[in-house]
């Protein structure tokens, strides 16, 4: 139970954290203006300003990489042959949405703002508990599937298989990230 919620925490900061990348890169904070207190880091400011931004964009990369290594932590469940009624390719009907994340940064003024819409964006992911729909998923070879089972469950599948028909899908063994959420990592 606490690794299930703790994993839920990393997903959904990982399906969060480019709200902040965006308005950091947006307003040209640097590594070096972030960590201007700290003595040891000031040859950041030797840096181009890409270098950080390539950092700040490799945090989430690194930290979804690390949820996909965790995820064998979870609890297992499985797809059976003949389980899968319908089954629906998922990774364009939720990239409007995510991008709507991009423009919002894009309009955020503050650092007050910024933590008010993180955080409100944040507790309504964290606690909707549908879906973690991270395109960073994507790098890692992964899709995402809308399927129904055969008792009319609808259940949202992020696995490195190409499926096309529901009749392919047979896996002995996906994690469950909650009742409707769950990884293949095969």
């Amino acid at each position: 139970m606490i690794i299930n919620a703790a994993f839920r925490l990393l997903l959904t900061l990982n399906a969060t954290s480019l709200l902040v990348i965006i308005f950091l890169v947006q307003k040209g904070y640097t590594l070096d203006q972030l960590l201007a207190g700290i003595t040891w880091v000031g040859w950041f400011s030797l840096l181009p300003k890409a270098v950080s931004y390539l950092l700040y964009f490799f945090i989430p990369v690194l930290s979804t990489g690390a949820s996909i290594l965790l995820s064998s932590r979870l609890g297992k469940d499985s797809f059976k042959s003949g389980e899968v009624e319908s089954i629906e390719h998922a990774n364009n009907s939720f990239l409007p949405s995510y991008l709507g994340y991009f423009f919002v940064a894009l309009s955020i003024g503050n650092w007050e703002t910024l933590w008010f819409v993180y955080s409100v964006l944040f507790i309504f992911t964290f606690l909707s508990q549908a879906l973690y729909f991270n395109p960073l998923f994507l790098m890692f070879g992964y899709e995402f599937y809308n399927i129904s089972t055969k008792n009319g469950t609808a259940i949202f599948l992020i696995s490195r298989h190409k499926y096309k028909r529901p009749d392919e899908i047979q896996a002995p063994v996906t994690y469950r990230i909650n009742n409707y959420t769950f990884i293949e990592k095969g």
